[in-house]
């Protein structure tokens, strides 16, 4: 029995009809982008970093369109999982920089491409980025590599566990003034469910770590605990260590 076409199959069989013709392919970008609206179309987007051919791409990437914006940076993540390349590495760090919180996130799904394909090269991107100074791009390490289809081989937590230690104890180093700011903000609602990823990865490692976090009397450290303790994954975990 035929395999049923996916949604995102039918929108590569849809770019392939226009194939060529860079601004018809923007025109359904747009048209079917699902915004304005609360979810943009991720299979489109995630279909066009399968299909779109580099060349269009880089036509496009200067669009400053949000969601043409999501479809090349995932692209270009998607560019960055075939191939290494230094000047890939530091466009998708500019894009991390964002104020679009859909830019910041297709940078991070790009990256999970790349670790899909190469972790030990994911990883070493996380760890170059977990220590910028930017709240921003070490959102996006932790983000990247806290994806539980990537933490799933042996001791495949542990850079995880560690992106998260290192982005935590970066933000209980800033002073107050600046934990109101935007950028930090968003790192810390990352790690709010992020740590949550990692440990139940990796359990045993994981709540070491989490009792560490909890004796911390850092406000934004125990606001940390506090959400990823919310989260069913974790809750699991916990559970289980009781038994």
């Amino acid at each position: 029995m035929p395999t049923r076409p996916t949604k995102r199959d039918r929108h590569v069989a849809d770019l392939d009809a226009i194939a060529g013709d860079g601004a018809a392919v923007r025109t359904y970008l747009l048209e079917h982008s699902n915004l304005p609206g609360p979810r943009g179309n991720l299979e489109l987007a995630h279909a066009f970093a399968d299909w779109a051919p580099d060349p269009l791409v880089d036509a496009l990437a200067p669009d400053d369109d949000e969601f043409v914006r999501c479809c090349t940076v995932l692209a270009l993540g998607e560019r960055l999982a075939r191939r290494e390349d230094p000047v890939l590495v530091m466009t998708l760090h500019r894009h991390a920089r964002d104020p679009r919180w859909r830019i910041r996130e297709a940078v991070a799904t790009g990256l999970q491409r790349v670790g899909d394909r190469d972790l030990p090269r994911l990883v070493r991107i996380v760890g170059a980025w977990v220590r910028d100074e930017d709240p921003l791009v070490q959102r996006a390490a932790v983000a990247g590599i806290c994806e539980p289809r990537l933490l799933a081989g042996v001791n495949g937590a542990t850079p995880a566990l560690a992106a998260c230690r290192v982005a935590t104890d970066s933000l209980a180093s800033l002073p107050e003034p600046a934990r109101r700011r935007d950028d930090v903000r968003t790192l810390r609602q990352a790690l709010g469910y992020c740590w949550s990823v990692a440990i139940a990865a990796d359990p045993a490692p994981g709540l070491a770590e989490l009792m560490r976090l909890e004796a911390s009397t850092d406000p934004d450290v125990q606001w940390i605990v506090r959400e990823n303790r919310r989260k069913a994954r974790l809750q699991r975990v916990l559970e289980a260590a009781q038994r």
